[in-house]
């Protein structure tokens, strides 16, 4: 790679059923990649003489909590950045355990790359079933299966072949790219390196998939600007007294001085006089940096607002169809009135009903007079203060949102807008 040159970040999340054999697949990746520093490796080979593991737990790299590595599970969601020549990668490893869907959700709400694990011995099972449901509707573009433990099935090809019929069948429908590779992350078996013990196999390695994969973030480009307004800057000094600017991190799209824009929900229009950072004065600026935008206009603007095309503008509303993912014991119940955080803004939100919960082995939509732990269902909302979003299938940023209970802070839900109507 010669010095300059632009190398991609992608961002890949790591799901599946618990025991799966995910940290350990991300410990062989960074290994097998050289990516783990001689410390680091000394206190995993300690560790593992210590728990009595007989070889060298590469997934103690990843499990980083202590209750972790005391039970052999992820519970909490492992970032880890590693790089080869060709792609830099920031790796999400969430928990398999049912309980902890809420943490999936959380780690795959960025990803451009899901990697679904599957025990070649148990095949596709009900959480490999929910881990892709929520990854098809956060829209994530593709989805790389890695049937993992082909070294306990005596590297069948045969078991290879039935497990990625029933996994495409399953996804049939589905708006996504799959590519499946069956690996052994234990042994390395067409991790990094091509296996030799599956010649059967000739396509890429997990991690030739992950380098060559197309990246939508390129394409997010094109999508209308978008700039949640997170701050207004007044320095009240004399030296830049009448200074006024609006700080946030740009969304979607890209924004120039000059452009004319419309502050939402209020309507109001005006034209971008200056984009700055830290470092001066942009002639462009893209998603998702973080800028002060200063327009040309003295006009009303604060937190919770949002700057966008006046030719391209959100959808201003007060009532969205959206698709949520239940992550409270409590259930979620209709006339139900909780906090609802989208962008920079925070408005009251009620239930006004539940249309249909999924059905996760079936696909199908069933009547539902709640949402429990980790159901997936779709509602309608109205709101006490108008919003300015978009379909998440157009805008990732703006089409999103969590429901919080307005008493304990706690996140509840997670939330993708299917349809925001406009306000009358």
């Amino acid at each position: 790679m010669s010095v300059g040159e632009r190398v991609d970040l992608c961002r890949f999340v790591t799901c599946g059923s618990v025991d799966d054999g995910k940290s350990t697949l991300i410990g062989r990746l960074l290994y097998d990649s050289k990516q783990v520093m001689v410390d680091q490796l000394e206190h995993v080979e300690t560790a593992s003489e210590r728990r009595g593991d007989g070889y060298v737990n590469l997934a103690l790299l990843t499990d980083g909590l202590r209750a972790e590595r005391e039970q052999g599970i992820t519970i909490d969601v492992a970032y880890r950045p590693f790089a080869t020549t060709r792609r830099r990668f920031i790796i999400a490893d969430c928990p398999g355990h049912v309980q902890y869907t809420r943490n999936m959700v959380t780690g795959a709400s960025t990803a451009d790359i899901a990697v679904i694990l599957i025990d070649a011995r148990n095949g596709v099972v009900e959480q490999t079933r929910r881990h892709t449901f929520i990854c098809s509707l956060l829209r994530i573009p593709r989805l790389v299966v890695a049937v993992n433990k082909m070294d306990l099935v005596d590297y069948s090809q045969e078991r290879f072949a039935e497990i990625a019929r029933d996994f495409l069948r399953f996804t049939d429908g589905f708006d996504v790219e799959v590519d499946i590779v069956p690996i052994s992350a234990l042994s390395g078996d067409n991790v990094v390196e091509p296996s030799r013990t599956m010649d059967w196999y000739s396509g890429p390695t997990l991690l030739g998939r992950l380098e060559d994969a197309p990246l939508e973030s390129a394409a997010q480009r094109d999508t209308p600007f978008r700039f949640p307004v997170q701050w207004v800057v007044r320095p009240q000094s004399n030296e830049h007294h009448d200074y006024r600017g609006y700080a946030g991190q740009i969304a979607s799209g890209s924004v120039r001085p000059g452009d004319e824009i419309v502050v939402l929900p209020a309507g109001r229009q005006t034209t971008v006089a200056a984009v700055e950072t830290l470092d001066g004065g942009r002639d462009v600026a893209e998603a998702p940096l973080s800028v002060v935008v200063r327009l040309a206009d003295d006009i009303d603007v604060s937190r919770g607002d949002m700057l966008a095309p006046v030719d391209r503008p959100a959808t201003v509303t007060r009532e969205v169809v959206a698709d949520v993912c239940w992550m409270s014991d409590r259930p979620l119940v209709e006339r139900g009135r909780y906090l609802l955080r989208h962008t920079t803004r925070e408005v009251t939100a009620i239930v006004d009903r539940i249309v249909h919960r999924v059905d996760i082995h079936a696909l199908a939509e069933e009547p539902a007079t709640q949402l429990e732990l980790n159901d997936i269902g779709r509602l309608v909302l109205r709101t006490s203060g108008p919003l300015a979003a978009d379909a998440y299938a157009e805008d990732r940023a703006t089409g999103s949102f969590i429901l919080i209970d307005e008493a304990t802070n706690e996140t509840l839900g997670a939330g993708m807008i299917a349809e925001a109507v406009a306000a009358g």
